[in-house]
């Protein structure tokens, strides 16, 4: 037998239910047996379908808390305490856009959380220039706690969305 959307691949596999001939590349695992694609009917999950309403409420909750955590980390920006404050900044933005979004998963909300972040952090860029006369090269150059505390934020928010 020849694999119906692989004609070139010999094969002794069959749909269970309508009988075409598939190859390993083919099959899909069900509960009730081997299907081809279009037997084993496969839908997307429902905590990855991600509508319009739910990404615009997610990026809304994304810009609002990382507007709010990039304000508080600006204030406490040195040290230990500095990499604490970004690391609860991606967590609380996580769970925000998680919330708005109705517990949706997946590589979309993930960025969404991901641009929280980035807000975040620039806010808290332009607090410490504003507050501390600070320049761009002193935080790219002297700041490795909050580089740090970035890059960590943004492992966190993403994590929390997988």
């Amino acid at each position: 037998m020849q694999c119906a959307a692989h004609p070139s691949v010999e094969t002794e596999l069959a749909c269970g239910k309508c009988e075409t001939p598939i190859c390993p590349k083919c099959l899909h695992y069900t509960p009730v047996g081997v299907r081809c694609r279009s037997c084993a009917n496969l839908k997307r999950l429902p905590q990855y379908d991600l509508s319009v309403v739910y990404m615009a409420r997610g990026l809304g909750a994304a810009l609002a808390v990382g507007a709010f955590t990039g304000a508080i980390w600006g204030i406490i920006p040195f040290g230990f305490l500095g990499l604490l404050i970004g690391l609860g900044a991606g967590y609380v933005i996580g769970e925000a856009v998680s919330i708005a979004t109705n517990r949706k998963v997946g590589t979309r909300v993930q960025v969404i959380a991901s641009v929280g972040v980035v807000l975040a952090f620039v806010i808290r860029s332009a607090l410490l220039i504003s507050l501390r006369n600070w320049e761009i090269a002193d935080i790219l150059l002297n700041d490795m706690f909050g580089l740090l505390a970035f890059g960590l934020a943004i492992v966190v928010a993403v994590g929390r969305l997988r």
